[in-house]
């Protein structure tokens, strides 16, 4: 069902730095905002802005590729099961298939991902438009637990889950997921805290093993369930409360 946004012109809010107002107006999160304002897409009150220590207000008027934007109101929080194929980006330059493109006929707020799956990866991606939800669950300090299945093109030797919990090093970058399992011959389980580029793929390309699938199943306290691929869900109000309460511990 289409759902409204809730716009807000209120003239009265306090002047704030422009990729946070970008990101509490849905654009993107405020490190991705940060590039848009830099590459120069932004304008204020008609003038481009690519200083990022510039503060704005509800007062003025703001645009990003020529498009005003607004403050808003409704906060979305919503879990997509993303398929192999899609990319996580606002757009992008290659013309390939964008994750949150299969939002767009649920919100008609601007919702972007917290956290990334590459192209080839599938599973849980959250998005929002609220600036400050995204900072704390992307900040490296959060320490927001990540779990995937893994199944592999070759079988599994053994010991490889206690080697992988040590610590691999490759191409001088030291990788070190929380928690390995082997689940049968060619499937592992693997809960990661960082979660860097490729982190599960380079791990196993480093011990001769390919990954024929990854599928993340699990962000903190939300799981992906029974959600099918392309599919997707509003976070309940204990989700989100959960997740914020997991950075807070951190």
């Amino acid at each position: 069902m289409k759902r409204n946004a809730l716009n807000s012109h209120d003239n009265s809010v306090e002047p704030i730095r422009l990729q946070v107002y970008l990101a509490h107006c849905g654009v993107a999160s405020r490190r991705a905002s940060e590039k848009i304002i830099t590459d120069g897409r932004v304008t204020v009150n008609g003038q481009v802005v690519t200083e990022l220590g510039t503060k704005v207000s509800g007062k003025d008027n703001v645009c990003v590729d020529g498009k005003k934007v607004f403050l808003e109101d409704t906060k979305r929080y919503v879990v997509l099961n993303k398929p192999a194929g899609f990319v996580c980006s606002s757009s992008d330059e290659k013309g390939r298939q964008v994750a949150a493109d299969l939002l767009k006929d649920s919100y008609t707020e601007r919702l972007y991902n917290v956290g990334r799956l590459d192209m080839y990866s599938k599973g849980m991606i959250l998005f929002t438009n609220d600036g400050d939800f995204a900072a704390k669950l992307s900040h490296p300090s959060s320490q927001i637990e990540k779990e995937y299945i893994v199944e592999t093109s070759q079988n599994i030797p053994d010991d490889l889950p206690a080697k992988l919990e040590k610590g691999v090093r490759v191409e001088g970058v030291f990788y070190k997921p929380l928690h390995v399992e082997k689940l049968k011959d060619r499937k592992l389980k693997i809960v990661l805290i960082e979660g860097k580029n490729r982190e599960i793929r380079k791990m196993l390309e480093s011990q001769n093993i390919g990954t024929h699938s990854l599928v993340r199943v699990r962000i903190g306290n939300v799981n992906l369930d029974d959600l099918k691929p392309g599919d997707h869900r509003d976070l309940t109000p204990s989700e989100v409360k959960g997740l914020l309460e997991l950075t807070d511990r951190s």
